[in-house]
């Protein structure tokens, strides 16, 4: 096996999603390993998978992520009219255009377009497996309340850095350690008036407003119709998905498998980062298509 650096080696590409928006992707690791495709939660990016993807492509996969539209570094609905059927249709493309179906690995957001392609009986599933990050189809919603009180919040932006990592630390209190001024770089924006505003449209809280609630019942019927090998990664603290949602997803899709993270809160990936690339590498490397001579 190569070592980690040569295997983490990052491409950056641009994807033309079906309406011609661009959509900022990243890779890394061999072109001819199998694909695990990283899809973000509300108001991250492709960045929020770096610690888990350098890993995973130094264990044999092709790691791909990318910034959701609206998001990071993808582009923007010039009239700021975003709905959750083109998020759908982004990530059925771009998995599509992927060399061999990939495992989807939703987090958040990510994990509910994942189960809504899934789960269409009417369209060919792009995947080969589904692994979801701190998410059910039914949510709590006072824990993507205080998502929705992050992403509002500082409307006017931040003088500096500083005041950005102070809003940080105190949204993720479970952290050890502040965000420095280079990780910062990557999710905000200098506006003209030379204020740090987050990288995020602020139209895309409208999704979540108008068609997140009404949504939900469609991601119930659409999980019941999954039929591929499928992972659920709970957080142990996680305020967005609880016993009760976990225990409704089992009912409904009885073949998946559950892991919990005892000390991780609905920020798995980034609590608890050994843990979670410990938990998609054994799902993975279970998979049946899964290449002989993989290791974690």
């Amino acid at each position: 096996m190569d070592s980690l650096n040569a295997h983490a080696a990052l491409q950056t590409q641009h994807f033309i999603a079906p309406d011609g928006l661009s959509l900022a992707v990243e890779r890394c690791g061999a072109a001819d390993a199998p694909v695990l495709l990283f899809a973000h939660g509300f108001g991250q990016t492709r960045q929020a998978w770096r610690g888990a993807t350098h890993k995973l492509a130094a264990a044999g996969w092709q790691c791909v992520s990318f910034d959701a539209r609206g998001h990071g570094d993808s582009g923007r609905v010039a009239d700021g009219r975003y709905h959750l059927a083109q998020f759908i249709e982004d990530l059925r493309a771009l998995a599509a255009a992927q060399p061999t179906p990939p495992v989807l690995i939703g987090a958040s957001m990510g994990g509910l377009l994942g189960i809504a392609v899934a789960g269409d009986a009417q369209r060919p599933v792009p995947f080969s497996a589904l692994a979801l990050i701190d998410i059910t189809p039914r949510w709590e919603p006072t824990g993507v309340a205080r998502i929705l009180e992050f992403m509002r919040a500082h409307p006017q932006g931040f003088a500096d850095y500083e005041a950005a990592a102070q809003a940080v630390a105190a949204y993720l209190p479970q952290r050890g350690a502040r965000k420095s001024e280079a990780r910062l770089h990557a999710l905000l924006r200098r506006g003209d008036d030379g204020r740090l505003r987050w990288h995020w449209d602020p139209a895309l809280l409208d999704v979540v407003e108008h068609e997140g609630r009404a949504q939900q019942q469609a991601l119930l019927d659409a999980t019941r119709r999954i039929r591929l090998p499928t992972l659920l990664v709970s957080g142990g603290l996680s305020d967005v998905v609880s016993a009760t949602t976990v225990d409704e997803f089992m009912q409904l899709l009885p073949g998946a498998v559950h892991v919990n993270v005892p000390g991780a809160t609905h920020m798995l990936a980034g609590d608890a980062n050994d843990a979670f690339v410990a938990a998609i590498a054994d799902f993975v490397r279970a998979l049946p298509r899964t290449p002989a001579g993989v290791e974690s």
